[in-house]
């Protein structure tokens, strides 16, 4: 019995210990959520009195104006083509989402939840080259103007005006002087021309970004609110050139000019002055498998993004990614179009999602990229005839029909059929097994027990490599093996991370690629096709080179002129067209289905709205259901 008591009393001594250390525990978890707390409010209590601050400093600029009878802040100074108040004439950026936020349900609130079907490798400005860290971008950071998806013209985003000279050659921007960054450091002239110093640092790995504002020879900041891009010759996409550039904030981004290894490795460093910010610009990293934006509370925009928050979930399995849609914990399903059939039948997916189908004026192109040197040797593709042949045995015509269901429409080049770019006059290649055994005869191949073999004695083998989780990309390249092997080729496909992908572009390290690219109103190619595009970094990372292309190309870019720069567009695209770069695959329609409780939804020139910044969509407050 004095054991047993014992025992017994031990026993209580450890669960009176046990039940300490969890009551010790859950206080130590109590203590760090205040501590977490205060941190927060005492990061928002400084914020607000560096804005207070601001604020008192903006207001004695303002009585200092009117003192000496200046032009106040806010204010353009008046001249031809200007008006007092509004800068340019006609409706500014803004005009849309204000007229969304007259709707009698809009409300502000609810989070946008979407995903991506691969992880992302940086979000860091220049260093990602990818569609999806530019879509995290495009509501963080800004630029001085940006194109009215109704008329296509240019509105004033951070820019009020502009003036551009007679000859071509200089654009002035008049900034508003209310913008500032989401840290309430105010934006201004000398950030733009950061920008351009910047980029054009060798040091920093932005070679894409580079190659395009070469064409500018200098930004200069005429004073706090007035900043004034030079060419150095005449660029027929001068405006679209200076005013989207995207505007970093000197004060964030000036210290990596000292450690520029540090910003190229960089994974998350992302402030703007844009409608939404991340919570810390600095600590992004791919292994939060997420990207979550908070709404800016110091957005400068007469109407600011009605979501408290837009977060991007990584979910790389597209069934996974239609499980989390139809249980309603994103809000954005992208089909494909064999699934979209279906899932127009499915009466529960839609009684509570709007669909989508449409194809965008400005959709961009899937292609077959033939690199045509690797490892300091030419390839097999370096042969014109060699990937003209490659493109006789790809029955595009098929793919779209088997594959795509009909749902894409063939890509004859870079150009969209619709655009003045592209020369009504130019088809699509068609599949053609015998112009292609012409084709590659001519260049030197002979079969041999079936197999066709080289110049060289070795048998025509290649992988294509292409993004692994793309289900239809993976049967169209199954297609395309049993069809090249008809003439004897031997293709071996090679299912790749996203990650590993941009790194053998990076590297230009791979035989053939699958891959699209997106497309705009007029596009520029230089990016893609130009020889001087070869260097490490750039675009043009199948080693093309064609002194023909070059010349049309610089002529195009530098004719002001629409009509004759359409004629040299058009006569460049003949030549790639004849010289196959790329096999030009398609251009695929947009399937998507929407959340219900997303309203304002429309479909205008440049596409669906759903991500358009200014953020026009919006959920009503009876139907938001995320705090």
């Amino acid at each position: 019995m004095k054991t047993a008591a014992n025992g017994g009393s031990r026993w209580g001594l450890w669960l009176g210990f046990a039940l300490i250390a969890v009551l010790l525990v859950l206080l130590m978890i109590q203590v760090d959520r205040q501590w977490q707390r205060m941190a927060e409010m005492t990061r928002i209590m400084q914020e607000q009195a560096d804005d207070v601050r601001r604020t008192r400093a903006l207001l004695r600029e303002l009585d200092q104006a009117l003192r000496s009878g200046g032009p106040q802040p806010g204010l353009a100074a008046l001249g031809d083509g200007q008006i007092a108040a509004g800068g340019r004439r006609g409706p500014d950026a803004f005009e849309r989402a204000r007229r969304a936020a007259a709707q009698p349900d809009h409300a502000s609130g609810d989070w946008l939840m979407l995903a991506f079907g691969t992880g992302l490798r940086t979000i860091t400005p220049l260093v990602s080259s990818d569609a999806y860290a530019a879509e995290v971008q495009s509501y963080v950071i800004e630029s001085l103007i940006t194109r009215d998806p109704d008329t296509l013209e240019w509105r004033g985003l951070v820019a009020e005006d502009w003036t551009i000279s007679e000859d071509g050659l200089t654009i002035t921007f008049d900034l508003r002087r209310d913008v500032s960054f989401s840290d309430g450091v105010p934006l201004t002239a000398r950030d733009i021309a950061f920008t351009f110093e910047f980029i054009m640092n060798e040091a920093i790995a932005a070679p894409r970004s580079r190659a395009y504002l070469a064409k500018i020879e200098r930004v200069t900041a005429l004073d706090d609110h007035r900043v004034e891009f030079v060419f150095a010759e005449p660029y027929f996409n001068s405006l679209q050139l200076a005013g989207s550039m995207d505007i970093l904030a000197e004060h964030f981004y000036r210290r990596f000019l000292d450690e520029p290894r540090r910003f190229n490795e960089s994974r998350g460093l992302l402030l703007g002055s844009g409608p939404y910010r991340l919570a810390d610009p600095e600590r992004w990293t791919p292994d939060q498998g997420r990207v979550e934006l908070e709404r800016n509370p110091r957005y400068w925009g007469p109407v600011a993004g009605s979501f408290d928050r837009i977060v991007w979930r990584v979910i790389e399995n597209d069934s996974a990614r239609l499980t989390t849609f139809r249980n309603g914990d994103i809000d954005v399903y992208g089909a494909r179009p064999r699934e979209y059939r279906s899932l127009l039948d499915d009466a529960a997916l839609m009684a509570r999602a709007h669909n989508f189908e449409y194809m965008s004026p400005t959709a961009g192109y899937n292609y077959i990229a033939w690199n045509q040197n690797r490892g300091g040797a030419p390839t097999r593709f370096a042969d014109a005839r060699v990937r003209l042949a490659m493109t006789h045995l790809t029955d595009v015509a098929r793919v779209i029909d088997e594959i795509m269901l009909g749902q894409a429409e063939p890509a004859v080049s870079p150009f969209n059929p619709r655009s003045p770019q592209h020369d009504p006059a130019l088809d699509p290649i068609p599949y053609d097994l015998e112009r292609a055994r012409a084709l590659l005869a001519e260049a030197g191949y002979v079969e041999r027990n079936r197999v066709l073999v080289g110049p060289d004695g070795k048998p025509f083998e290649f992988e294509l490599t292409f993004f692994q989780d793309n289900e239809d990309t993976r049967r169209m390249v199954l297609f395309l093996r049993d069809l090249y092997a008809r003439a004897g080729i031997v293709m071996r496909p090679r299912p790749t991370e996203w990650s590993v992908m941009l790194e053998n572009l990076r590297n230009k390290d791979f035989d053939a690629i699958t891959l699209g690219w997106t497309s705009g109103v007029e596009i520029d190619i230089f990016q893609m096709f130009h020889s001087t595009q070869t260097m490490e970094g750039g675009d043009n990372f199948i080693h093309y080179q064609n002194p023909e292309l070059d010349r049309l190309i610089d002529a195009a870019r530098r004719e002001v002129d629409e009509a004759k720069r359409m004629q040299l567009w058009q006569a460049a695209e003949r030549v790639m067209v004849a010289d196959q770069p790329y096999t030009f695959l398609f251009r695929r329609q947009t399937l998507a289905f929407i959340d219900h409780r997303l309203h304002n939804l429309e479909v205008t020139p440049l596409g669906l709205n759903l991500m358009s910044v200014p953020v026009e969509i919006y959920v009503p407050a009876a139907l938001q259901r995320r705090r």
